[in-house]
């Protein structure tokens, strides 16, 4: 069976296609794209099929779709969810939807009490509080100042793929982990292990976790 994993919710993006096997937890990674950022949206389903294409698959071959639902871009993560959500309606094939901080978080080699942490610019953290073992438990997940990041990270180890965030921790004396930013691979083995514990999502009922408003929100002017 076939996995098709995709995240667009940073500056670049990326598709994993894998091969999985019901009962059994190894994901097989058939092969990585990368997908350049600001052109999500003329890539993606272009891609998707070139790449089923490539190894001589076909849509109907996927058994399920695991995606990014966020934090991140907002544009990129409307074209990412709309594009996954389209296909699993056609296909009637199940999703899973992953959060970034859970990637970050199960990325590192840390175990226990864990805070993911992304830059959301605008002096902003993005932070996931973890319990990591065997999986990695979301206890929440928040928009952060600087200042809130370095509380928070209180009797936790950080783990996160932005340079800033590691100089800001070690500064205050927090355990860090600096990893690699977590692609579709990534994904795919989150999701997979999330679609054989049957934590699925239905396509209508799939949404973007933004964690913070957008633009347009935040500098509308209020209603007289």
């Amino acid at each position: 069976m076939l996995l098709l994993a995709t995240d667009t919710s940073g500056k670049n993006g990326s598709i994993a296609l894998a091969r999985v096997t019901h009962g059994q937890s190894d994901v097989g990674i058939v092969e990585l794209v990368p997908l350049a950022g600001g052109t999500f949206s003329a890539q993606l389903v272009p891609q998707i099929s070139a790449l089923l294409e490539k190894h001589g698959y076909s849509k109907r071959d996927l058994a399920g779709f695991a995606v990014v639902s966020g934090p991140g871009s907002f544009t990129g993560l409307r074209v990412g969810l709309a594009a996954i959500k389209a296909l699993a309606e056609v296909l009637r094939k199940p999703i899973c939807s992953v959060s970034l901080l859970e990637a970050v978080a199960w990325s590192g080699k840390a175990r226990g009490r864990v805070l993911a942490a992304l830059d959301a610019v605008r002096a902003q953290v993005y932070a996931g509080d973890y319990q990591v073992d065997s999986q990695a438990h979301m206890l929440s997940e928040r928009l952060l100042s600087r200042e809130e990041f370095v509380t928070e990270s209180n009797e936790k180890t950080v783990i996160t793929p932005d340079p800033t965030l590691t100089v800001i921790a070690r500064a205050a004396g927090i355990p860090v982990e600096q990893i690699r930013y977590p692609d579709s691979r990534v994904i795919a083995r989150l999701g997979w292990s999330r679609l054989e514990r049957g934590e699925t999502v239905s396509p209508e009922a799939l949404d973007a976790n933004y964690i913070r408003r957008s633009d347009a929100e935040i500098f509308s002017k209020p209603k007289l």
